[in-house]
């Protein structure tokens, strides 16, 4: 028997292996969908958050679509993107475009920039008093506390319900459906997003994660400065989470297709893409070693 044919034979294997353990999987009973939702709800958090610990590379795409869905215009950015010692001040340092390295120059403008920032915020934290470092801690747990109403929010206005399960990337998953409830007032500004959008999210049994989520638009929405951009009913979402170092999960894949319009002018139908890799835990000196990487 040739080598091609023993590869074969061994591929074939494989994957009845594996259509086997997902058919095992598949006709395991599914979990009380009460206590399920209540432990998913107590372990979401903002991945905003848990980004604020790492380091990472961020390769963004986005493709000009034409009606027909053809590509009329692409560009792909890549971004090392390093957190910040104020929570929600991440640095994303641009090193290609369209998979062309950035000059020692170019990268070195930004890191000056980046720098001039940093310091800028290491003397308002040292010259600041009592009273500001109060208000400042006491705006972060305000931040904090409005995330959580609007996660709790979620399970009061939508109505959500256990679908099967599926093997996703070797471990089990629970899918769930969702959907507005009908008549809910929402009464966060996160709320009345959320209740615009319907679809499934695949979570980790065993750690009851969030590991994939897929949506459509239900309306059309403002966003932007003002509002004065709609993306337009019928948008799609994809999100894709990955367990890292066996101890957290983290974005791995993030896709958004559909329309915007500005102003009900102008009109532009975008597919944009974003991979997430190469995590590191971030360390207080990061911030200030960024500049001397060079």
């Amino acid at each position: 028997m040739s080598r091609f044919l023993v590869r074969g034979a061994i591929a074939a294997l494989a994957l009845r292996v594996a259509a086997d353990l997902s058919a095992d999987e598949a006709s395991r009973s599914l979990p009380d969908t009460r206590t399920f939702l209540e432990e998913v709800r107590q372990n979401l958090i903002s991945d905003r958050l848990l980004l604020d610990q790492y380091t990472f590379t961020e390769i963004f795409t986005e493709k000009r679509l034409d009606a027909k869905g053809a590509v009329k215009k692409a560009k792909t950015e890549t971004y090392e993107v390093y957190p910040s010692l104020e929570p929600g001040k991440m640095y994303r340092r641009l090193i290609a475009r369209d998979a062309k390295p950035l000059s020692e120059k170019e990268v070195a403008a930004q890191d000056r920039k980046q720098e001039a920032r940093t310091e800028k915020r290491e003397r308002r934290r040292e010259e600041e008093d009592v009273a500001a470092r109060q208000k400042r801690l006491a705006k972060e747990q305000e931040n904090r506390r409005k995330e959580k109403e609007v996660i709790d929010e979620l399970f009061r206005m939508d109505e959500i319900e256990i679908a099967g399960r599926e093997v996703v990337d070797g471990r089990p998953a629970v899918i769930v459906r969702f959907a507005p409830r009908p008549g809910y007032r929402p009464v966060t500004d996160g709320g009345r997003v959320i209740q615009k959008l319907a679809g499934r999210a695949w979570i980790d049994e065993e750690d009851t994660q969030l590991v994939r989520l897929e949506t459509r638009l239900l309306d059309s929405l403002g966003v932007g400065p003002g509002r004065v951009a709609r993306l337009q009913k019928g948008a799609t979402g994809y999100f894709q989470r990955r367990k890292v170092n066996g101890e957290i999960w983290l974005p791995a894949e993030a896709r958004f297709t559909g329309t915007a319009k500005v102003l009900l002018l102008f009109g532009a139908r975008v597919d944009v893409f974003s991979q997430y890799s190469d995590y590191r835990k971030f360390s207080v000196g990061t911030e200030t070693a960024i500049t001397t990487e060079k």
